[in-house]
């Protein structure tokens, strides 16, 4: 098959940067990878990329196709060149061009340092056989421990680009990996740590880097679950928890969100006092509901006997967040095989489908090959 591709060129020594076209010829099962080797050894042999496993374990080829981060042996590009679409290919985003396709991962492995990615393990039961954990205590970090360390979901955060330091999606869920290992013994201390300027709460809930992962690991369902540990443990100072713990109270108390109490339950009262002439400005526009009296949802004890529910079954924290993985995840599984019979075993993206080529009709009697 025909495939045409355009690739941005970088030099960072020189700062030179072009956008070269390619047109190659390529088997129908190539991935964009083995399209990028093509170019490589018949075409240009000074273009830069990463590769290694060249089947979705390592993560080193992670780049950006038509500005969305991908792994390129994932890619297929049958139905591509079949459309007569000419994509751009590019390095990702939020760490520095090396060269090409090449970025510059230390950054990256700062965050991933910085979240102390490895098991501190629990002394407050020595014993001296080894710590056995039921798999149903490992299911809340299932997801989370099938990152490869791509980088496809830092590429695409918005936080990050808004905030270098900002610790970013992939580390933060293998934070979360950590965080909920029953074997772990520094769950407080790690939640502190994260709960910091630059980390939980500065995520900006954009869903890129879910949409983004080729694994399915859904780093901002992972930062959701630090932030649910987080208020359970009581670690709420920071303006993002003091937010996300008022949406709860509310809903509980009147199953409403009560705007006009957000503000002082958040920020403090001085800073609401700041606001008021801000305040005002909306109220002509009907952004602001009386405060008094309050609203309250016509069923509003099933809000209540919710809340209680999942205390007394202790699904509080990130509990919670996977009991509603699990039930999105069936509702899922049950649409995919309605649609075509076929399901990823660990969750969407995780696994490619594979490349069926048409089966050409067999002529009349012609025995089948």
């Amino acid at each position: 098959m025909q495939v045409g591709l355009k690739i941005w060129r970088y030099d960072a020594s020189t700062g030179d940067r072009a956008l070269r076209e390619y047109e190659i010829d390529a088997p129908e099962e190539a991935t964009l990878l083995d399209c990028l080797d093509i170019v490589k050894d018949r075409h240009d042999g000074t273009l830069a990329y990463r590769k290694s496993c060249r089947m979705m374990i390592c993560g080193s080829c992670g780049m950006r196709m038509d500005g969305g981060a991908v792994l390129a042996c994932k890619v297929r590009m049958y139905d591509v060149a079949q459309a007569g679409h000419v994509p751009v290919i590019s390095a990702m985003g939020n760490l520095p061009v090396v060269k090409d396709l090449v970025v510059d991962m230390e950054p990256f492995w700062a965050k991933m340092r910085a979240v102390e990615p490895y098991l501190q393990p629990r002394y407050d039961q020595a014993q001296e056989r080894e710590n056995l954990v039921p798999p149903e205590r490992m299911e809340v970090i299932h997801k989370e421990s099938l990152c490869i360390n791509c980088g496809c979901c830092v590429s695409e955060c918005n936080s990050m680009e808004s905030d270098p330091d900002f610790l970013g999606p992939a580390a933060l869920a293998k934070g979360m990996r950590f965080v909920g290992d029953p074997r772990d013994g520094a769950t407080v201390e790690r939640l502190e740590r994260y709960s910091e300027a630059h980390g939980i709460w500065d995520c900006t809930r954009c869903y890129f880097c879910n949409e983004r992962c080729p694994k399915g690991v859904d780093p901002r369902d992972a930062i959701a679950k630090l932030g649910a540990e987080a208020m359970k443990n009581g670690i709420d100072r920071d303006m993002g928890a003091k937010h996300a713990k008022w949406f709860v109270t509310s809903a509980k108390t009147t199953g409403w969100l009560r705007e006009t109490e957000l503000v002082p339950k958040t920020q403090g009262v001085v800073k609401a006092i700041k606001e008021i002439k801000f305040a005002m400005s909306l109220l002509p526009k009907g952004k602001v509901p009386p405060p008094f009296p309050p609203h309250v949802a016509a069923e509003v004890g099933e809000s209540r006997a919710l809340f209680d529910l999942v205390k007394e079954q202790g699904r509080d924290g990130a509990l919670g967040i996977v009991q509603g993985e699990k039930a999105l995840g069936r509702v899922e599984e049950h649409r995919e095989t309605q649609a075509d019979g076929h399901r990823d075993p660990y969750g969407p993206g995780s696994a490619p489908r594979p490349y069926l080529p048409d089966e050409e009709p067999q002529p009349s009697g012609a025995p089948a090959q």
